[in-house]
């Protein structure tokens, strides 16, 4: 005689998927980093869309307004690394204007 399949029970706490963010950033390159392609190697180690905001850069340091699109765990996956670069990175304060 057949057996029926058993029936799984559903977790109380079902698991919820990674939301998505949008971050500006300010980043502020040393010296050294001012030539590398930053920019590109986000684009090709993480799963974000960058889109740079605003920049300047000089042969003594560069800052760049960033803004990152993507999965929350790629998002400070990409910012982390960022850091461990020794880019100095903080938020951009939303002005009165844009909100």
């Amino acid at each position: 005689m057949p057996t029926k399949p058993k029936k799984t029970a559903k977790s109380a706490k079902a698991v919820a998927a990674p939301k998505h963010q949008n971050t500006r950033l300010w980043l502020m390159y040393p010296p050294k980093k001012i030539t590398e392609p930053i920019i590109w190697q986000i684009s090709q180690k993480f799963k974000v869309v960058t889109n740079v905001r605003q920049a300047s850069v000089t042969g003594e340091i560069g800052i760049v307004c960033l803004e990152l699109s993507g999965l929350r765990p790629e998002v400070k996956a990409t910012i982390k690394w960022l850091v461990g670069l020794g880019i100095s990175v903080e938020p951009v304060e939303i002005s009165v204007v844009e909100s």
